[in-house]
């Protein structure tokens, strides 16, 4: 029985599943602990040799080469994850197994389960747009169908923002210090409040600066792509507090300026969870296999 084969590929771990269907059972699914690129990748290949293989999506964190006919197609780019910079991801997958293959971001990929099986299948949803709020921030986007790529592909993470008037934190991000990621991520909480994330009660005054942030890239996101979804994803938006203070921010940021969305009610329908909780990545992995091998239905 031939099967569709993904790899959520994550700075933390890659998960790696087979299906007969992207929105199928898991015949069977591990997650393989991202160490080195040697080791990490040897082990997916080991897993997926047991299948009969009919092509293979790969979600991976960034950035990345998405080009295809760049020499470094495939490949994990200027990462700041300790020996993965420069690593060709794609290469060995497609010298292994010769099949067809897709490739996306790991954020490109959970906007595109969303959007297939998840969040964006009731009503009007696009443009989709996927946020993931984790140890980093990312952000994928589905166009007419299509999830967005131009000279690389979105770094929502690392759109500017304005501090919080009461934040004097100075942001962590290597690159850029005081970015949307520098300012939001899940260790930059951390950081600022001396606790883990997980460790703040629900009414700390962590969560209204963090809201202020993320709403903030949602005004961004409206005012550059007009989504009709908006999904925020990742450990971080555990804290289900942050929804209801990330709309009302979202609101009063955007100051009447745009009508639609301009209610409370319209930012319930438009800033909403994934509905596949943490398995939008790797059913967004299968959805790029099923897209490679059979381009034709698509």
């Amino acid at each position: 029985m031939q099967v569709y084969g993904g790899i959520e590929a994550g700075g933390t771990k890659f998960v790696c599943a087979v299906a007969e269907a992207p929105d199928g059972a898991f015949l069977e699914r591990i997650s393989i602990q991202t160490t080195t690129p040697g080791q990490t990748i040897g082990e997916a290949i080991q897993f997926f040799r047991r299948f009969d293989l009919r092509a293979l999506g790969v979600a991976s964190f960034g950035p990345v080469d998405l080009n295809p006919r760049s020499p470094t197609y495939g490949y994990i780019t200027t990462t700041p994850k300790n020996g993965w910079r420069n690593t060709d991801l794609l290469g060995p997958l497609r010298q292994t197994f010769g099949i067809p293959m897709g490739f996306d971001t790991d954020v490109n990929g959970a906007a595109l389960g969303e959007m297939r099986y998840g969040a964006g299948r009731e009503g009007d949803s696009d443009p989709l747009v996927y946020f993931t709020i984790g140890t980093g921030i990312g952000g994928g986007a589905v166009i007419n169908g299509q999830t967005l790529h131009g000279i690389l592909h979105p770094e929502m993470g690392h759109i500017m923002v304005k501090h919080h008037p009461d934040d004097p934190f100075a942001g962590r991000c290597p690159f850029h210090k005081d970015c949307l990621e520098g300012m939001a991520n899940g260790p930059s909480i951390g950081d600022r409040w001396k606790i883990g994330p997980a460790r703040l009660p629900e009414d700390h005054p962590a969560w209204d600066i963090e809201a202020y942030y993320l709403a903030q890239a949602v005004c961004t996101t409206i005012y550059m792509l007009s989504p009709c979804r908006v999904i925020l994803g990742g450990g971080v938006m555990h804290q289900k507090q942050l929804f209801p203070m990330i709309r009302r921010h979202t609101l009063e940021l955007l100051k009447g300026y745009i009508s639609i969305p301009g209610t409370p009610e319209a930012m319930d329908r438009l800033i909403v969870p994934p509905a596949l909780v943490d398995d939008a990545g790797i059913r967004g992995a299968l959805e790029l296999a099923r897209l490679a091998g059979e381009p034709s239905n698509n």
